[in-house]
Formats: C-alpha cells, structure tokens, sequence
C-alpha cells in the first residue's frame, strides 16, 4: 500500500523533471545571444509617430554593449542619429573605414546603408549609445546582413 508520503515525493520528483526537461527545452530553442557578437541590449525609451510625415515614426532608443561586445552586421531601414554617452563605440558604414565615436560625440547613418561594423572599443569597459531612428510606422529597427 502507498502511502501518502511516498505520493508527495513521487509529485515532488515528477515536478523537478518536467522543470529540467522545460529548461533544457528552452536553451536548446531559445540560445542565449553571443556575448561577444550580437545580443547588445537595446531598449526602446520612446515611439512617438510624425504628425508631419505621415506614415513615420521616431524611436528613441539606447544601446548597451558590453566589454568587447559587437552587433552583427546589419541595416536599419531609416535614418539613425547616434550618441555616445559612456565609452567608446567603434563604427563603419559600407564605403567609409572605422571611426572610433567617444562619449559626447555622435553621428549620422543614412537609411538602408550596410552597417558593417558596431562594436565597444574596450575589452574591459561597457559602452552605452543614445539613438533616435526615423522609420515607417512597426518596421523593424534593423535587419541582419548575410554574413559578409
């Protein structure tokens, strides 16, 4: 006969399997981004849509790559405004060469221009970007490149 002791460790058992066969099914599905390329963090502070240009809307956004931290190379279907605000972010637009952007320093990105490079500068220090793109109303911020 079994008794109800036996019944809760049998429950307890059967729950901390399906834990672990639910966790091994979300990192086998769902892989953690690279640390060193892609997986920046970016998080949208603001949307607001254009009453002026129908159709558009602004995202003000930041970007934070960790040390040594990379985005894989992409485009941004409309124009970005970027702002250096702690560390250094090294940056290349297809046709130009590398410019090492400094906190207090920023730039302009032309849309749908293959956005080559992107990356912290230091191996030991995060970097932190302020953004402001103007894109069509839910269009994506940007978009992987084939590998290059």
């Amino acid at each position: 006969m079994t008794s109800f002791r036996d019944f809760r460790s049998a429950a307890a058992l059967a729950v901390a399997g399906l834990g672990m066969l639910a966790a091994s099914w979300a990192v086998a599905h769902d892989p953690a981004p690279d640390a060193r390329r892609g997986g920046e963090k970016t998080v949208v502070l603001q949307k607001q849509g254009l009453k002026d240009l129908p159709g558009k809307q602004a995202r003000m956004v930041t970007v934070d790559y960790a040390p040594g931290q990379a985005s894989i190379p992409h485009v941004h279907p409309g124009s970005v405004f970027a702002y250096v605000l702690e560390g250094e972010v090294v940056s290349q637009l297809e046709g130009g060469g590398e410019v090492t952007y400094r906190a207090g320093e920023s730039w302009y990105e032309p849309p749908e221009v293959p956005h080559l490079v992107s990356r912290n500068a230091s191996p030991t220090r995060p970097a932190r970007l302020l953004a402001v793109l103007i894109t069509g109303e839910n269009e994506q911020l940007k978009r992987s490149l084939p590998d290059r």
